[in-house]
């Protein structure tokens, strides 16, 4: 690696890299859309860019004297695409039918399912796997040609009896594996809704999260779902966070539909995925953490799996580095490259950015380099960090009632001094909950936690 660059002239070190696209891929299997786009809905003119990517150093200076830390921002941002054009998708409607799903909530999944079966367009693949201690493929991967007997099944669906979670999900990657086995470019997902702990089958947190881990690397990410006071919110965020899904927490069952409804609408804007961010690091530099995530360290690179990525939003990963004593002048302490299925374009995608620190022996300068956007970055990792800390005081009893407010307060104060509304606002209804002496506190604040550690902007 060329370690010396020349100053990018901005006093922020921003750098810019351009996605370099590589060839299209062949068409694949039965099925007839290729990676990306509705070849029936889609018309493509030039590519563009689908995900533009910059990297933020800590701090404009890094001490060039002595060992010292700092943090590089990667900054990832889908382009618009073009609205009302979509990659089609492979959902599975995962979901649990124990007996504690009678009544209401029951008739609020059938609703749910009726939902999504209907905002489905004839090259969108469905699948509905339900379980409870027998799993049932109520309907096996493929397009949704008649919807009224689509909904006339979902609407026989009946209680049973105990809980076999982990089957059930395997079921479900199974029927979205089906697919991927036959073709390439949709937006794979498992809708995974659970009111209870598993009672049957395998049972172990880490065995199933290990397993579910697995899925991700064949392109499989599972979204879950929580309802009610019963279920095991450390296994559902587990299980979202290994796979780069998404993790709700259901209070009512009235809300089943309309938060099928956000996870659908979310996943008909999605433009990227498989997204790998790779940091190539400097022989004089190493990894000490990823903030939120679970990076994989290699020598002299660190690599993470980033969440798909929606039309017009953005995600960023958080990685603090260590320096050793380097002459003075600005170096290259990574280079950042991003890795991805580009939906819009139909190909693979690639993009890349120079991480820039500028080495002085004058300590005075470093205080007036910092840069106020990793600032606030780092801040909302400590936060998610914190929450994270007074939710085990919290389950483990080391930290009381008015202590673990006094915490959730405070956190909450710098989500909304850095723009978190959404997660003050969660912060806000585990406190209520925790003064009424409500059980549903750690499942708020892990919805938070997870929001937060995803990056999404």
């Amino acid at each position: 690696m060329d370690e010396k660059t020349q100053i990018l002239g901005t006093a922020t070190q921003m750098g810019v890299g351009r996605t370099q696209m590589g060839a299209m891929p062949t068409q694949m299997g039965s099925m007839p859309t290729q990676l990306g786009m509705d070849p029936n809905r889609t018309m493509l003119g030039a590519p563009m860019d689908t995900i533009g990517v910059e990297v933020l150093s800590g701090n404009r200076y890094a001490l060039a004297s002595d060992i010292s830390r700092d943090n590089a921002l990667v900054v990832l941002k889908a382009g618009g695409g073009q609205p009302g054009r979509r990659a089609p998708i492979n959902i599975c409607l995962c979901v649990d039918r124990s007996g504690s799903m009678e009544g209401a909530p029951l008739e609020n999944v059938k609703r749910a399912c009726d939902y999504v079966v209907d905002m489905l367009e004839p090259n969108d693949i469905l699948s509905i796997v339900t379980f409870e201690e027998q799993v049932d493929v109520l309907m096996p991967a493929r397009r949704v040609v008649n919807k009224a007997l689509v909904k006339e099944h979902i609407h026989r669906l009946e209680v049973g009896n105990t809980t076999n979670l982990y089957d059930g999900l395997m079921a479900g990657c199974m029927q979205i594996s089906a697919v991927l086995a036959q073709t390439q470019g949709y937006v794979n997902r498992v809708l995974l809704l659970t009111d209870g702990e598993p009672t049957v089958g395998l049972r172990d947190y880490t065995s199933i999260v290990q397993q579910v881990a697995e899925q991700k690397s064949r392109g499989i990410t599972v979204t879950a779902l929580g309802f009610g006071p019963e279920y095991n919110e450390e296994l559902m965020a587990g299980i979202a966070r290994r796979t780069g899904g998404n993790y709700y927490y259901i209070q009512r069952p009235e809300l089943i539909p309309e938060v099928f409804r956000k996870e659908l609408e979310s996943l008909m804007t999605i433009v990227a995925k498989n997204i790998r961010v790779k940091l190539h690091l400097s022989k004089w530099v190493q990894g000490r953490q990823v903030y939120g995530m679970q990076p994989a360290f290699g020598p002299r690179t660190i690599e993470v799996a980033v969440p798909d990525l929606e039309r017009g939003t953005s995600r960023t990963v958080l990685a603090e580095l260590e320096f050793d004593r380097h002459p003075a002048g600005t170096f290259r302490v990574a280079k950042v490259e991003v890795l991805y299925d580009d939906l819009v374009n139909n190909r693979p995608g690639r993009a890349v950015a120079d991480c820039l620190f500028e080495f002085t022996k004058e300590r005075g300068l470093i205080a007036s380099g910092a840069n106020q956007i990793v600032q606030s970055e780092l801040e909302i990792a400590k936060a998610s960090q914190n929450l994270q800390r007074t939710m085990m005081g919290m389950r483990t009893q080391q930290i009381t009632t008015m202590g673990a407010m006094s915490e959730l307060q405070k956190t909450r104060t710098i989500l909304m001094s850095e723009g978190k509304t959404e997660q003050a606002q969660q912060l806000d209804a585990a406190m209520q909950a925790l003064q009424r002496g409500g059980g549903d506190v750690e499942k708020t604040l892990m919805g938070a936690v997870v929001q937060l550690d995803q990056g999404k902007r």
